[in-house]
């Protein structure tokens, strides 16, 4: 099976998951083209994309999408990610959009927020999660500048609670939360949310190439943080606000011009090893 040629990618996760996205936005912009691409992958078959045309006045966009970053029972969370970004690299994409649920570290965010990363900090053991050696990633602006201006110029015009268009993203392995130690310690080195899967996303778009950018939901307080998180307001959190963030996706997907507007693509370099490898491969 092809992968068909995209400029736009859309990686949902755990704040759409319970919304048939874009379906049932009803949006009349967006054409959906084909369904249930599994593609094959050197780290195995990728999860399910989604092909689409977004209309809009300078013509149509192609977008490629899959659901909550590729995870599925059966294959690691590493491989999930390499799955999705050999496609995304594959298809030629240049802009990767990406969402999910956090919980507030910053005692001064609420649940129902939105923020917009500038910046993280990788606590994961996923470190060494590539495509390959070619690439010297650079992780300055690492989220990129130019999608998080117009994400948060839309968010301020659509959703109903606050924006906030900085904030330092502290990334665990999961599955489970974070003890009220570790949630204080992330606290201490400056960190606001807390979430799972920004690393190795954003190490592989800019190995791609690409431009990551993310809007994420504050779903509820950290351990040790405000108040001790409940599980019913969790799933309502969920369930309730999926449809306003899919429609606040797609209208920034439809805003994100085509052509670079960023550094982004000059912020990985040929490595400096390359000798190092060829010794190690001749030897």
């Amino acid at each position: 099976m092809n992968i068909p040629a995209c400029d736009l990618a859309l990686i949902g996760g755990s704040s759409t998951l319970s919304v048939n996205l874009p379906e049932e936005l009803n949006l009349d912009y967006v054409k959906m083209m084909e369904t249930g691409l599994v593609f094959p992958t050197p780290f195995g078959s990728s999860p399910e994309f989604k092909f689409m045309l977004l209309k809009t006045d300078d013509g149509d966009k192609k977008v490629l999408s899959c659901r909550m970053h590729g995870w599925r029972s059966g294959v690691s969370r590493a491989d999930a990610s390499r799955q999705v970004f050999w496609v995304l690299k594959e298809a030629g994409v240049k802009k990767v959009l990406v969402e999910g649920g956090v919980g507030a570290v910053n005692h001064l965010l609420r649940p129902r927020d939105l923020v917009i990363p500038h910046d993280y900090m990788d606590f994961s053991v996923r470190k060494d999660v590539g495509l390959g050696d070619r690439h010297l990633l650079i992780m300055r602006d690492s989220m990129c500048p130019s999608m998080r201006k117009i994400i948060f110029s839309l968010g301020e015009e659509q959703w109903q609670g606050r924006v906030f268009d900085r904030s330092i993203y502290v990334n665990t392995d999961g599955r489970h939360f974070e003890s009220p130690a570790e949630i204080n310690l992330f606290k201490m080195a400056g960190a606001d949310v807390v979430g799972q899967s920004l690393c190795p996303e954003v190490y592989l778009a800019r190995e791609i190439g690409a431009c990551y950018a993310g809007v994420y939901l504050v779903v509820n307080y950290a351990e040790g943080i405000v108040s001790p998180w409940q599980h019913q307001e969790l799933a309502e959190i969920y369930y309730s606000e999926g449809y306003e963030l899919g429609k606040l996706l797609f209208a920034v997907l439809r805003r994100l011009p085509l052509e670079r507007e960023c550094q982004c693509a000059e912020l990985r370099k040929e490595t400096l090893l390359t000798g190092i490898y060829k010794e190690e491969t001749n030897g």
